[in-house]
């Protein structure tokens, strides 16, 4: 019962939010809605000459209260504007255009004017909202409770009042509070909110989960391991709504023209209006006027300022929807010039997981029993190459080291069975006097050899997998027009050669520490018209991701140092959305140029038309107006694309 009741208060709230929503927007259209009757009325009485009183004082007062509920917000912006210092603004622009419509008796075209200018307006917001909106939208993903093992029972509490190791539920249908590792066996689970995969993911036991992941299957237990203020989805909502604060060059470069352009079109319009006084034998000031008026509607450079803005908003809504978060807009551009491509080999086109490739016997014992010798020993160890090592499927784990010891840089000394067993590289083999065969000095992976009462008893190679998109990831990188690809790793260089060598990579080097990786890419940096792009994940490419033009970080699998330090967050830890990041950025750019030779285009034209006389104030409207739709129209198709 008091379940029902909470999903019937729940539901009376989304409603009443749903009626308030509509009110509101109701309330935004409707003083354009009033000024357009009340124009469309005046026009007909004075086409019809249906009312002969319709004259005189009683048209002016018709007309100015049609002019009022969309004039009145105008010119309040663009006096506030010139109180702080702001006289040349697109308010003070339609201001004068629409009041000096009325001072030469323009009635109908100065409520026009101001009505579309406001219409337009309207428009725009809506646009500029809806881009916005696709970037809030991640906001719906920030999970609101959380159900978490307290006093012997789960209780709701606010995600951010958890603490690391704590153990949450979570039900079928409800959204993951924090980052953690599950506790169950396996969970089904929708991470489109993190990688902006709709596939669901399945996870098994102790493997990460993240925040805002909502659970598709069963009721699952997470136990924590980040605080909310640093989970993924907490981080991924900072990034993006600081991205939208942070302006590409073309946006701040067209602000700072529109600060130069509208006082000297003001300052030409007064110029238009006075100077042929000079030159033209029949001058008739209200005639010049006019045309001073139809100059500075065409003028306004509203179109340029909102539309820019609105093309690059739609560039990081795209990208967010695709996993892949841009710190601002000026990435989304950097993307665009980048010509050189740099990437880490372990996590970022490798799953950075270790895994036995091969298995190798030559003691006179059966491979189960040699493989229990050698995981016997590296129970004893913590090492990533011990963990794979020890996901070997042996039959039993019955064997048990004692005495062990680790010799630095090159294993583990121990007894098994009352055997002396060593498990490490050559140099630990070759220190106890053990003969090495030949034939693995060849051998690229990583080698782990075994010893058994002094005789070599076999070895194991461990090697990391290619992650499923590598091919495909330089497959792109090349079509998308990048000229070189190189590899850089800490990893041994025959190994750095292997991959490079499996994906078709232009140049790589191994063995390098971050300072040795963080030189290669200056000397890279270096080269005339180079543009330098890093593709890493762990703490140890945080210098030479900050160090390159564009640093481009593994969201999932990367170290929050990276993540921090990039200029571009890959949810999805796959490395071929680099490319799709590449044409997300060349589409938003390739639009916002559009919208700029549009605008400039057809302002010129008419602004040569009004001044000649060619042009009236309907038609300077209308190109105004219909500019900044075609611009609008053509920045919100970055939301409807979709990139494969």
């Amino acid at each position: 019962m008091k379940k029902k009741k909470l999903q019937l208060r729940e539901l009376k709230g989304k409603q009443s939010t749903v009626i308030s929503a509509s009110e509101k927007k109701l309330k935004t259209y409707l003083p354009a809605i009033f000024s357009f009757v009340m124009l469309i009325v005046g026009i007909a009485i004075d086409y019809f000459d249906a009312f002969p009183f319709f004259k005189g004082w009683v048209r002016i007062v018709w007309y100015t209260v049609a002019y009022i509920p969309v004039g009145f917000p105008v010119i309040k912006e663009g006096w506030e504007s010139i109180k702080n210092g702001d006289f040349f603004t697109e308010f003070f622009l339609m201001s004068i255009a629409t009041l000096g419509a009325f001072a030469i008796g323009e009635y109908p075209e100065g409520v026009a004017v101001m009505l579309f200018y406001a219409v337009g307006e309207l428009f725009q917001n809506a646009a500029v909202n809806r881009a916005k909106g696709n970037i809030r939208a991640l906001l719906d993903a920030r999970p609101d409770e959380a159900l978490v093992y307290r006093n012997g029972d789960f209780v709701s509490v606010n995600p951010e009042t958890v603490n690391i190791g704590e153990k949450i539920q979570v039900r079928v249908g409800e959204k993951i509070p924090l980052d953690g590792k599950l506790l169950s066996n396996k969970a089904s689970l929708n991470t489109a909110a993190i990688t902006g995969e709709s596939k669901p993911d399945t996870i098994t036991q102790n493997e990460k989960v993240f925040a805002g992941s909502i659970n598709l299957d069963g009721v699952i237990e997470v136990e924590t391991t980040k605080k909310f203020k640093d989970s993924s989805i907490a981080r991924i909502l900072e990034m993006v709504q600081n991205a939208t604060a942070r302006k590409s060059k073309t946006e701040l470069f067209i602000r700072k023209f529109a600060r130069i352009y509208t006082p000297i079109v003001v300052f030409l319009a007064i110029g238009l209006t006075l100077l042929p006084y000079f030159f033209v034998d029949e001058y008739v000031f209200r005639d010049w006027l006019y045309r001073a008026l139809i100059f500075l509607v065409i003028s306004c450079p509203c179109a340029l300022v909102i539309s820019i803005p609105l093309g690059y908003f739609g560039g990081l809504g795209a990208a967010s929807r695709n996993g892949i978060l841009f710190k601002g807009a000026s990435f989304l551009d950097a993307m665009t010039k980048v010509n050189t491509v740099v990437m880490d080999k372990t996590g970022t086109v490798t799953k950075g997981v270790f895994k036995i490739k091969e298995v190798i016997n030559t003691s006179a014992f059966a491979e189960v029993e040699f493989m229990k010798y050698l995981m016997a020993m590296e129970e004893q160890s913590t090492h990533p190459i011990a963990k794979a090592i020890l996901e070997y499927k042996a039959d039993g784990t019955d064997f048990k080291a004692s005495e062990v010891s680790e010799v630095a840089g090159k294993g583990l000394k121990g007894t098994v069975n009352h055997k002396q067993v060593l498990v490490g590289n050559k140099a630990l083999m070759t220190s106890n006097s053990v003969d090495v065969p030949p034939e693995t000095d060849v051998i690229v992976e990583s080698i782990v050899m075994v010893a058994i009462d002094g005789k070599f008893a076999g070895y194991v190679t461990i090697a990391d997998e290619l992650k499923e998109d590598a091919h495909h990831t330089i497959q792109q990188i090349r079509e998308a027009g990048i000229a070189k690809i190189i590899m850089l790793s800490g990893d041994k260089d025959s190994i750095t050669q292997q991959v490079a060598k499996e994906l078709n990579i232009d140049w790589a080097k191994g063995g390098l520490l971050p300072e040795d990786k963080l030189n290669e890419v200056e000397k890279l940096k270096e080269q005339p018209e180079s543009t330098v792009a890093f593709m890493g994940d762990g703490i140890n490419d945080a210098p030479v991701l900050a160090g390159s033009d564009v640093g481009i970080a593994m969201g999932g699998l990367g170290s929050d140092v990276a993540i921090e330090t990039a200029d571009v967050i890959i949810q999805t830890d796959q490395p071929s959305r680099m490319a799709r990041g590449i044409q997300i950025g060349r589409s938003t750019r390739r639009i916002v140029w559009q919208n700029i030779g549009l605008a400039f285009g057809v302002k010129g034209i008419f602004l040569i038309l009004g001044a000649i006389g060619l042009a009236t104030l309907w038609e300077a409207v209308f190109a105004d107006v219909g500019v900044s739709f075609v611009a609008i129209l053509n920045a919100i198709r970055l939301q409807k694309m979709n990139w494969k």
